[in-house]
Formats: structure tokens, sequence, C-alpha cells
């Protein structure tokens, strides 16, 4: 599964203007880094050579690998200690935890996930902003919230906090939700069955989710069983191979989960990444399917009366989603001859060959937005579609006839994210938010193009009025125009002084939207500037944007982010000892290039759960789903790109190196931790003039079901670490 990122996830989330410079903002010091506390701990070196194509490459930390070494748990566990001792006594650290959490826990209770079921009944993600975890509620309508009824609450299984809420599926007539759940960061998720009353039934379907495939979840049209992703259990593959092979299977409620019949996958690939879908009305069930994280797909249709599985498109074919309508046709988004995405449609009643018939053309400048496991893109609602566009980052939402005709663009807030569309009996929910409000929901009621707002939306504790948002543009390496949102605060003066973080993530065709950070408002309000860079590699632009920042075009991702970061020295909003790199998963290999191919550039760098060694990467579970992405070193030209930028081998001794603050958890399934350690042992050796940090959270993964006091502490950690980098000052907030 691709390293997510983008606002899911990790740490971050923007016009033109000059006023006055902020009070918060004080002179850094002028030398690179304060002295170290002490001596980094010892980190033996034991040199490992590998031949690659004839090239000989060696590394001295192989041996932070194995993290069932007990030297290398101690050595963590050194370095998690040092961390404390400087993260602990940072001047504002106090002052940053009781801001963050009345921002984290202050804000309104806020609903996400949606899903209409039976005669209108609203299921959703509950988040409470004094609860650890999100609860799943049921609601009569998306008016009647305060008549909401819990159904699971993670809150009361795991006192620590630790169990979450992975995804969940209601019954089509909504008497049962299907919930997936998994602890400590692992999201190895076990499916177990409620009843909307909140009674648990005794179902409980095991591997049905992981932080490799992820996981899928159809109900049968009658609500007596479901079709669900199956990973190996026990003794079916080799220990190596417990995390691929994903096939579906199908449960019949109330019979035991070992006698589950195979329904389809054993010819997909190993890296097989699957959606499951049942038509509304039943009839056919169909199973979207993703090679590894590169972006193909292919597509099988179930008959129901026959029970034959029958594959309807295949790779070449460039469908990258389908989904059912409510009249008869499967809609898809097709990239065949159009890299920014056209819709085609076809009827369910012959499906012996792939016959699509285009209904809505590739538009002129902008890419149809889709995520696979969301089904986002295309959303068919009675007789009305409705198809989600990405405009360089911010989205826009046009509603056309069921034939494609009749288009009319949807009234969103400016620069603004559509994150979910919601099919429902009167139309379509829409959740809605943008860098400066929260998440609000809006309705659209049969043919009308008209949101208008339901009243259910989050407050914050932030107050945004006196923020800023400006789009600009950036020049890469190559000339390519990269768009730039810029958060401030008005007043802010252009002389160069601005303490400012850039923030980027440029993979997967992964798009860097709009969306309200409370963690970002805390460093706004104190008078930084916060910047989200589309750089390619993301799919803002299309499949043109995302291909030309993936395999052997990885460098116009670094180009990108240099450019935009050089941006705002050239255009004064800061300079080099006033400027931070922020980025994660994915974003922290763009940090580990920018760090080692420009170190220059700026004064800190904040990495968070982060790929260094692009040689091995692909030997960790889910680096096998990333290579589609990266490329492998098997192959020669690949591994020659792999090597020119792979981090950890371009770091070179006696280089002054930015300060560095790597974050990782010890259960992360997405990107092994033993790249962290890796990454923080080669820039202590090569640069002890600098400081480079190592936090280890024990019992977290890459960043997905952090529980509230995890995030707070962890957020705490990174801006009172970037206040001292910066030389800002923290000024109480009235």
């Amino acid at each position: 599964m691709r390293l997510i990122t983008t606002s899911l996830l990790l740490l971050a989330s923007v016009s033109l203007c000059a006023c006055r410079t902020s009070p918060a903002a004080e002179p850094p010091s002028t030398t690179n880094a304060p002295k170290p506390l002490a001596p980094y701990p010892a980190t033996p070196k034991k040199p490992v050579t590998d031949v690659y194509h004839g090239i000989a490459v060696t590394e001295d930390y192989r041996w932070l690998e194995d993290w069932n070494d007990p030297a290398v748990k101690a050595w963590s566990e050194a370095q998690n200690a040092y961390a404390r001792r400087v993260l602990d006594n940072l001047p504002a650290v106090d002052a940053v935890r009781a801001r963050l959490t009345t921002l984290l826990s202050g804000a309104s209770v806020a609903y996400d996930h949606m899903h209409e079921a039976g005669e209108g009944r609203l299921f959703a993600l509950k988040h409470d902003p004094m609860k650890q975890q999100p609860v799943l509620v049921v609601m009569p309508s998306v008016r009647d919230a305060a008549k909401a009824t819990v159904i699971v609450d993670p809150n009361a299984m795991d006192a620590k906090g630790l169990t979450t809420i992975d995804w969940y599926v209601p019954s089509p007539d909504g008497s049962m939700v299907a919930v997936s759940m998994s602890s400590g960061g692992s999201e190895s998720g076990t499916v177990h069955v409620f009843k909307a009353s909140g009674e648990k039934l005794g179902d409980v379907v095991p591997r049905a989710h992981g932080g490799t495939a992820g996981g899928s979840l159809a109900w049968k049209a009658d609500g007596r069983g479901f079709y669900y992703t199956r990973y190996p259990r026990e003794g079916e593959k080799k220990a190596e191979d417990m995390d691929f092979y994903v096939q579906v299977y199908s449960h019949v409620l109330g019979t035991d989960t070992a006698t589950d019949k195979y329904e389809v996958g054993e010819s997909f690939p190993k890296i097989a990444e699957i959606v499951l879908e049942e038509a509304r009305g039943g009839g056919h069930a169909l199973a979207s399917v993703q090679d590894g994280d590169g972006g193909i797909f292919m597509h099988w249709v179930r008959n129901e009366k026959t029970g034959e599985w029958k594959q309807l498109t295949r790779w070449e074919d460039k469908i990258v989603q389908a989904t059912f309508g409510d009249d008869g046709f499967i809609y898809m988004v097709s990239r065949k001859d159009a890299p920014r995405g056209k819709v085609v449609r076809q009827s369910v009643k012959d499906l012996s060959s792939f016959q699509p018939v285009e209904i809505i053309p590739q538009h002129p400048r902008n890419s149809i937005q889709t995520d696979f496991f969301d089904l986002q893109g295309v959303t068919v609602a009675n007789g009305r579609l409705y198809v989600q566009y990405q405009a360089g980052g911010p989205s826009e939402l046009w509603a056309f006839s069921a034939d494609g005709r009749n288009a009319a663009a949807v009234s969103l807030p400016p620069v603004s994210n559509v994150s979910q569309v919601v099919p429902t009996r009167r139309g379509v929910l829409l959740e809605v938010e943008t860098f400066l409000t929260p998440a609000a929901w809006y309705e659209i009621v049969g043919t009308s193009p008209l949101a208008t707002p339901t009243g259910l939306s989050q407050t914050s504790p932030v107050d945004t009025r006196g923020f800023k948002v400006a789009r600009v543009f950036a020049t890469s390496k190559d000339g390519t125009q990269v768009p730039l949102s810029i958060i401030y605060k008005q007043g802010i003066v252009r002389n160069g002084d601005n303490p400012t973080i850039v923030w980027g993530y440029g993979g997967y065709g992964v798009n860097e939207t709009p969306v309200f950070s409370p963690r970002r408002k805390l460093w706004v309000e104190q008078g930084g500037v916060f910047v989200v860079a589309n750089i390619r590699g993301g799919g803002e632009y299309g499949e043109e944007w995302h291909l030309g920042g993936n395999l052997l075009n990885k460098q116009n991702v670094f180009d990108d982010f240099y450019a935009a970061a050089k941006y705002m020295v050239d255009n004064r909003w800061t300079r080099r000892d006033r400027l931070a790199l922020m980025g994660g998963s994915n974003g922290g290999l763009l940090m580990g290039a920018m760090m080692t191919q420009h170190p220059e550039l700026a004064k800190a760098i904040m990495s968070s759960v982060g790929i260094y060694d692009m040689l091995r990467v692909e030997l960790s579970s889910n680096g096998a789903f990333n290579i589609t992405e990266f490329g492998t070193v098997k192959d020669p030209a690949q591994f020659k790109a792999l090597y020119a930028y792979s981090p950890l081998h371009r770091v070179q001794d006696g280089v002054a190196y930015p300060n560095v603050l790597f974050t990782t958890g010890a259960n992360d399934p997405r990107v092994d931790p033993m790249q962290s350690r890796k990454m923080t042992a080669r820039l202590q050796a090569a640069s002890p003039g600098s400081q480079t940090l190592l936090r280890t959270s024990a019992n977290s993964g890459h960043g997905l079901g952090s529980s509230l006091s995890q995030r707070i502490e962890e957020y705490t950690d990174v801006y009172a670490w970037l206040f001292d980098q910066l030389g800002v000052k923290y000024q109480p907030v009235k």
C-alpha cells in the first residue's frame, strides 16, 4: 500500500501581502547547531558490501536492520534517551504542549467517513476531541447528529487508546455493520460484526486488513454475508509471504470463518491490492485490483446467479476507477489516451467483453481526482454523476446527467478540498474543508448543483480570521511551474526574516489538497509561514504529473521541492537560517534527498517515518508494493537512478548537514523503522557538529490509528523543536 501521507497521516497540511514584522520572531543563533548535550550514543561500524550490476556498495549499519537483536533495541533506547534529553528541555515545550492540547481537544465534535444505508440511516466515525480514538455512530440524518447513537467505541475496549477502527461497512439495510479494528499502529485488522444497536455478533474474521495491501469488504445484497479481502493464515504461506497474496473470500453470518469460501484472487499478483463493491440491489459484485502501488488496475465482476467471476478490464485498458451506478451501468474513469481522465460506462447486462462508451471527455486542464481505496472520483446518485477534479491541489466538483451531459459546476469555497462525496436517497453529501476552515458537510438535493450547508461542521479554537492563503508558482529546474499554497498571518512583512516551514510529499499520485490543520495554525499564529508544495509525483495534474516524478523521473520531485523552498528565500519570505523543511513517509525520502543534495538550503529538517536506503527498501514487506513507484535494484537502469539519489548512500563525511529530527514508530507496517535508525547513525557519524535526533514511539506505527495523547506528545516534540531551531520565542495566545 502506498506510503500515504498526505493530510491523512502526518505532521503537517495558503496570496501575498505586506505590513509589519511578527513580534514572535527572535533572531536565531548564527551557528548551524547547538552543541550536543553529550556525545551521541556509540554506534559500531560493521561494514557490509553488496555488488549491484558490477558496482560495489558498502554500508556500515546493516546490523541496525534486525529489530530482534537486543543490541539494536539497546541502541534505539539509547537514541531515544538522548533525544528526550534535548526535547524535554526545549524552551517552549510546556507552552506548546498546553496549546496543542487546547487546539486538538478543544475543537468541536467532527464526523467523517459517512455512509448511508437502509432507509436513510447515516453511519459515521465521530471524532470526540476528549477521546483517544474515533467512535462509530449511526444517526437518523445529517441534520440529526444530536440523535446519533454509538455502535462501536474503541475507547471502551482499550483504556490505553491503542485500538482503532481501520474501516467499516454497513449492511445494505443498515441493520448491521462490519468493522475492521487493529491495535498499536500495526494496521493488522480483524473484522467484527455488530448490530446497529451496538450488540456484538459472534462473527470474527481475522487478517482482513493489513498495512501492506490494505483491506476491503462488501456485503451481499441479502445481508446474510459478505465478500472480504483475506491475507494468508498460519500455515498457508511461508513466514516472509504472510503480508502478500491477498485474495477474496466470502463469509456467511453465523458460520466459522474456517469454512469461508474462496472466491477469486489466485491469479492476482503477489502484491495485489483489492477493493470490493456490491451492486445496489445485488446481481453483481466488483473487485478492483491494483498492481502494488503502481497505479495500474484490472477489474473482475461476479455474476451472483452463476457465482462466476469474470475479468472485465486488464492493466492495459487504463481504467483507474470503477463503480456501480444505480441504473444498471458500471461507471469508470479511463486514462486510455486521456492522462487527466475521462468517464466511460458499460451496461452490466453484457459483460462478456470490455466495450466502454465515453460519456465525459478529458477536461482541458484539470484531472479527475480518484482514490482507489475510498472509491472517490466519480459518484453516482439519483441519476446524476458527480465528478471530482484536481486543479493543482484544490478541488472542483461538477455534476452531470447520467449520460454525461448537462454539466454544472458545484459552488465551493475558494482553495478548498472535497474529501468525500456520499450518495444518499436525496442526492449527495459533501465533506468540504479549506486551509482556514475545518471540515463541513454540505448537501445537494435532486438535480440542483447548489450545495447547501447542513449545519454539521467542526469548529476550532483557532481564530483564522487574520490568516491568508496565497497560491503562487515556483519554477523547477526544467522549467515546470510548481504550485505552492502559502499560509501566513496578515501583516507579515516580506523582509526575509519570517520563520518558514515548507512541506512536501510527491509520490504515488497522491494529491496534496487543502486541509485544515490545527498544528499548522499553531505555527502561523506565532508568526510563522507554512507552505504546501504540489510537486510532481503527486496527481495534482493527472497521470503525467505523477509519472513525471516516479521511477526514473524521481529526481524531478526533488528539483521541484528545491525550487519551492528557494522561491520562499528568493522572494524574501524567509532566509536559510529561518527555513525548515518537513515531510513524512514518501515525503521522508524527499527530506533525505534535500539534506544530502542541498545541505545549505535550510536550517532544520523534520522527517517522519521516512525511507532513506533506496537499495534495500524493497526487501521489507511493504517495500515490494513500492517497486512500481520507485523501481528495483534488479533492473540496471533503475538501480542507477536509485543509487544516485538514495539518501543513506549520498551522505558524505565532514559536510555540515542541517539539524534533523527523525521520528518513527516501532510497529510501522509501511516503512520499516530500520530506515530511520540507519540514516540517524550515518548522519551522526558524518556530521557530529550538527544535531541529529531519533524519536521512536514504542506503541505506534506509520501514524494511522495513533491516539490523541500520542499525537499531542509527538506534535509537541516536533513544534517545540522547530520553534527552537528557527528562533521563534513562543508568545501566549490571548
